[in-house]
């Protein structure tokens, strides 16, 4: 079934996409939380008039996250951790830990946005990347260190 996206869909697709998807996916999923519409020629001519704004405003949010990529490119941060023996830390560090240490430096960046494949469980530094748009994305430095140094 062909369908036009009204919104970015992680891993289908993104807004203003015309795309065939599967029956059962368009019937189930995206039609009845109205996140498609079917891609009838009546809506092909109205999505076509409302893709010009969108596109407009889609730049300025791209070009925003821009700026701010180039603001928070290279931030490094030091996160303290309390450690056992063999210096292995109790718990790990989370996207959530990471966002809040941003945000004390004036960086707000939401947990969503912090690209963590798996906590973070040894000291030392590690390069983090931080996903603000989709094609724009920062790479900060984490610094997991021992609590009291």
């Amino acid at each position: 079934m062909k369908v036009i996206f009204i919104s970015d869909v992680e891993s289908i697709g993104r807004q203003g996409e015309i795309k065939d998807v599967k029956d059962g996916l368009a019937r189930n999923f995206l039609l009845p939380r109205k996140l498609a519409v079917t891609a009838t020629p009546g809506n092909i001519k109205i999505w076509e008039q409302k893709s010009v704004a969108i596109r407009k405003k889609e730049d300025k949010v791209k070009g925003e996250a821009e700026k701010f990529a180039s603001r928070l490119d290279g931030v490094a941060i030091k996160i303290p951790v309390k450690v056992g023996e063999e210096e292995k830390i109790f718990g790990s560090v989370t996207s959530q830990s990471i966002s809040d240490a941003l945000g004390e430096l004036g960086y707000e960046v939401s947990k969503k946005q912090i690209d963590l494949a798996s906590p973070i469980k040894t000291l030392g530094t590690h390069d983090v990347s931080v996903k603000l748009h989709h094609d724009v994305s920062a790479v900060i430095k984490v610094e997991v260190v021992e609590e009291g140094q």
